[in-house]
């Protein structure tokens, strides 16, 4: 079995990411290796020491700033996590003599504004990101592509879309909905639920099944090759927050509230796994 480190193994993503693992459920052949202490992307004397500590063949780079209101609220902050976090990755695993294979994780947010006639979104589109976290993540990605070629690297890239599932943070939108939904159903709260707009369409795919698509990449993936990770299909924001309240048998009212509204969104999101 391959050895493999993951950044961000403390995260939404990676907590799955041991689990499958642990449970031998996904067919994956690695060994999670884990360095003593959580490392720091922005602190080389911590990737030197996990790098030392769990000498990995194979990498998946999960950490990152994922929020995209506090990559607006602070843009600086997220290039430096995103990118130069990536950077300092790259640099560190070169120092020590990897020659493994690493899977950098980007975003679907890379593709920014995509018209309705070109979806499902494919990984042939243009990259237009249109706010400081996806500008980071194609950044990266493109950082990442360039080692590929001037260093030899060997690394895969994913463009996830939206995954959800147990144990997302609560600001993200179906964690968000979750809650205020089982807080009515508790009557903890009026029977009110706020949102943004949710008149929108996401390509959502549980973190379970994104999760084995990453094993497979970096079991199958083609050295330096992009690949969306999605269902392929659209659902609205708002056919998800119905389907939640019927499974907490539960009538609300929908309340917009501004601050959540992001502007200049995009209305429809569908990709391609094709």
């Amino acid at each position: 079995m391959k050895r493999l480190l993951v950044t961000g193994l403390d995260g939404f993503v990676g907590c799955v990411v041991r689990d499958a693992i642990a449970s031998g459920t996904t067919g994956a052949r690695f060994q999670l290796v884990v360095p003593d202490s959580a490392i720091d992307l922005l602190d080389r004397a911590s990737l030197d020491k996990a790098i030392d500590q769990t000498r990995p063949e194979r990498v998946l780079h999960l950490a990152a700033q994922s929020f995209v209101p506090s990559s607006i609220d602070d843009p600086r902050a997220t290039y430096n996590v995103n990118f130069f976090g990536t950077l300092n990755l790259l640099e560190a695993l070169e120092a020590r003599g990897f020659t493994g294979r690493m899977l950098y994780v980007g975003s679907g947010d890379v593709y920014g504004w995509v018209e309705p006639s070109a979806m499902p979104i494919t990984e042939a589109q243009a990259l237009k990101p249109r706010n400081p976290y996806s500008v980071s993540k194609a950044a990266a990605e493109l950082l990442c592509y360039q080692w590929t070629q001037t260093h030899d690297f060997d690394i895969v890239l994913a463009r996830p879309f939206n995954h959800v599932g147990p144990g997302q943070a609560e600001w993200f939108v179906v964690s968000d909905f979750a809650r205020q939904v089982v807080e009515v159903k508790l009557a903890l709260r009026d029977p009110v639920i706020e949102v943004g707009s949710i008149d929108v369409t996401r390509d959502f795919t549980d973190v379970r099944d994104v999760v084995r698509a990453y094993f497979l990449l970096l079991e199958k993936g083609a050295k330096g090759e992009a690949y969306n990770v999605c269902s392929g299909k659209e659902q609205s924001i708002r056919a998800v927050l119905e389907r939640l309240t019927a499974l907490a048998g539960i009538d609300c009212r929908i309340e917009q509230d501004n601050a959540r509204v992001r502007r200049n969104e995009q209305k429809r999101i569908c990709g391609s796994f094709s």
